[in-house]
Protein backbone atom coordinates (compact mmCIF):
# COMPACT_ATOMS: atom_id res chain seq x y z
CA UNK A 1 0.00 0.00 0.00
CA UNK A 2 0.90 3.40 -0.81
CA UNK A 3 0.08 6.47 0.71
CA UNK A 4 -0.66 9.69 -1.37
CA UNK A 5 -2.35 12.78 0.28
CA UNK A 6 -3.64 15.52 -1.51
CA UNK A 7 -1.40 17.98 1.07
CA UNK A 8 -2.40 20.98 -0.10
CA UNK A 9 -5.07 22.19 2.16
CA UNK A 10 -4.48 18.83 4.43
CA UNK A 11 -4.48 20.24 8.44
CA UNK A 12 -1.07 20.31 9.78
CA UNK A 13 -1.99 17.49 12.46
CA UNK A 14 -2.96 15.04 10.05
CA UNK A 15 0.53 15.58 8.29
CA UNK A 16 1.80 15.01 11.50
CA UNK A 17 -0.08 11.46 12.04
CA UNK A 18 0.62 10.43 8.81
CA UNK A 19 4.64 11.04 9.16
CA UNK A 20 4.70 9.08 12.49
CA UNK A 21 2.62 6.47 10.86
CA UNK A 22 4.82 5.74 7.67
CA UNK A 23 7.94 5.82 10.43
CA UNK A 24 6.16 3.35 12.63
CA UNK A 25 5.06 0.92 9.60
CA UNK A 26 7.19 1.73 6.96
CA UNK A 27 4.95 2.42 4.50
CA UNK A 28 5.77 4.84 1.63
CA UNK A 29 3.80 8.04 2.29
CA UNK A 30 3.93 10.89 -0.69
CA UNK A 31 2.51 14.20 -0.06
CA UNK A 32 1.56 16.17 -3.18
CA UNK A 33 1.44 19.68 -3.43
CA UNK A 34 1.30 22.63 -5.32
CA UNK A 35 3.30 24.21 -2.88
CA UNK A 36 6.84 23.01 -1.46
CA UNK A 37 6.22 21.31 1.77
CA UNK A 38 8.84 20.35 4.59
CA UNK A 39 8.90 16.91 5.57
CA UNK A 40 11.04 15.00 7.95
CA UNK A 41 13.90 13.33 6.54
CA UNK A 42 12.99 9.82 6.30
CA UNK A 43 13.50 6.69 3.76
CA UNK A 44 9.84 6.48 3.34
CA UNK A 45 8.39 10.40 2.92
CA UNK A 46 8.36 11.86 -0.05
CA UNK A 47 7.19 15.27 -1.51
CA UNK A 48 6.06 15.97 -5.09
CA UNK A 49 5.19 19.42 -6.12
CA UNK A 50 2.98 19.93 -9.01
CA UNK A 51 2.62 22.53 -11.38
CA UNK A 52 0.80 25.48 -10.05
CA UNK A 53 -3.44 25.22 -11.21
CA UNK A 54 -6.72 23.61 -10.55
CA UNK A 55 -6.75 20.15 -9.21
CA UNK A 56 -3.10 19.70 -10.60
CA UNK A 57 -2.54 17.35 -7.10
CA UNK A 58 -5.64 15.64 -7.93
CA UNK A 59 -4.98 14.72 -11.59
CA UNK A 60 -0.90 13.50 -10.52
CA UNK A 61 -2.84 11.32 -7.66
CA UNK A 62 -5.16 10.19 -9.84
CA UNK A 63 -2.98 8.69 -12.53
CA UNK A 64 -1.31 7.23 -10.10
CA UNK A 65 -3.31 5.38 -7.72
CA UNK A 66 -3.40 1.92 -7.91
CA UNK A 67 -6.15 -0.13 -6.13
CA UNK A 68 -3.83 -1.32 -2.82
CA UNK A 69 -3.11 2.46 -2.30
CA UNK A 70 -4.97 5.05 0.17
CA UNK A 71 -5.56 8.19 -0.56
CA UNK A 72 -5.94 11.02 2.55
CA UNK A 73 -8.32 13.78 0.71
CA UNK A 74 -11.48 16.36 1.65
CA UNK A 75 -11.67 16.84 -2.51
CA UNK A 76 -14.78 14.71 -3.12
CA UNK A 77 -14.30 14.27 -7.21
CA UNK A 78 -10.68 12.81 -5.99
CA UNK A 79 -12.04 10.51 -3.45
CA UNK A 80 -15.03 9.81 -6.27
CA UNK A 81 -12.15 8.56 -9.14
CA UNK A 82 -10.09 6.97 -6.34
CA UNK A 83 -12.76 4.82 -5.26
CA UNK A 84 -13.74 4.18 -8.64
CA UNK A 85 -9.85 2.36 -9.27
CA UNK A 86 -10.96 0.28 -6.47
CA UNK A 87 -8.06 2.00 -3.95
CA UNK A 88 -9.18 3.68 -0.42
CA UNK A 89 -9.88 7.46 0.33
CA UNK A 90 -9.93 8.40 3.76
CA UNK A 91 -10.90 12.21 4.49
CA UNK A 92 -8.96 14.30 7.60
CA UNK A 93 -11.73 13.74 9.65
CA UNK A 94 -11.38 10.48 9.28
CA UNK A 95 -14.55 9.34 7.45
CA UNK A 96 -13.67 6.51 4.61
CA UNK A 97 -15.32 7.17 1.16
CA UNK A 98 -17.10 3.88 -0.24
CA UNK A 99 -18.74 2.71 -3.22
CA UNK A 100 -21.59 2.90 -0.65
CA UNK A 101 -21.06 6.85 -0.26
CA UNK A 102 -19.49 8.49 -2.57
CA UNK A 103 -22.60 9.04 -5.15
CA UNK A 104 -24.55 10.44 -2.33
CA UNK A 105 -21.31 12.89 -0.90
CA UNK A 106 -20.83 13.90 -4.52
CA UNK A 107 -24.50 14.91 -5.76
CA UNK A 108 -24.38 17.06 -1.83
CA UNK A 109 -21.16 18.40 -3.11
CA UNK A 110 -22.50 19.40 -6.04
CA UNK A 111 -25.82 20.73 -4.67
CA UNK A 112 -24.14 22.96 -2.26
CA UNK A 113 -21.70 24.15 -5.22
CA UNK A 114 -24.70 24.84 -7.21
CA UNK A 115 -26.34 27.22 -4.03
CA UNK A 116 -23.18 28.93 -3.90
CA UNK A 117 -22.96 29.96 -7.02
CA UNK A 118 -26.80 31.09 -6.90
CA UNK A 119 -25.19 33.93 -3.87
CA UNK A 120 -26.81 31.01 -0.65
CA UNK A 121 -24.02 31.52 2.14
CA UNK A 122 -23.81 27.64 2.63
CA UNK A 123 -21.10 28.58 5.50
CA UNK A 124 -17.97 26.16 5.53
CA UNK A 125 -16.96 23.22 7.44
CA UNK A 126 -16.71 23.34 11.13
CA UNK A 127 -13.37 24.21 12.52
CA UNK A 128 -11.37 20.95 12.71
CA UNK A 129 -10.99 20.01 16.50
CA UNK A 130 -9.33 17.29 18.66
CA UNK A 131 -12.19 14.83 17.97
CA UNK A 132 -11.64 14.80 14.00
CA UNK A 133 -7.87 14.39 15.00
CA UNK A 134 -8.61 11.34 17.01
CA UNK A 135 -11.32 9.86 14.15
CA UNK A 136 -8.63 10.42 11.52
CA UNK A 137 -6.00 8.64 13.65
CA UNK A 138 -7.86 5.65 15.02
CA UNK A 139 -9.72 4.95 11.22
CA UNK A 140 -5.98 5.36 9.75
CA UNK A 141 -4.42 2.84 12.49
CA UNK A 142 -7.48 0.53 11.65
CA UNK A 143 -6.46 0.43 8.10
CA UNK A 144 -2.56 0.36 8.85
CA UNK A 145 -3.35 -2.97 10.89
CA UNK A 146 -5.64 -4.51 8.31
CA UNK A 147 -4.22 -7.59 6.65
CA UNK A 148 -2.62 -7.19 3.43
CA UNK A 149 -5.08 -9.24 1.46
CA UNK A 150 -7.98 -7.03 2.72
CA UNK A 151 -6.53 -4.02 1.76
CA UNK A 152 -9.87 -3.21 -0.39
CA UNK A 153 -12.28 -4.27 2.05
CA UNK A 154 -13.77 -1.13 3.76
CA UNK A 155 -13.18 -0.94 7.54
CA UNK A 156 -16.53 0.90 9.34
Amino acid sequence: MHIWVDADACPGVVKDILFRAAERTGQALTLVANQYLRTPPSAHIAMVQVPPGFDEADKYIATRVEPSDLVITADIPLAAEVVAKGARALSPRGELYSKDNIRELLDLRNFMDTLRSTGVDTGGPAAFGPSDRQAFANRLDRILRAKPGMSTTPLS
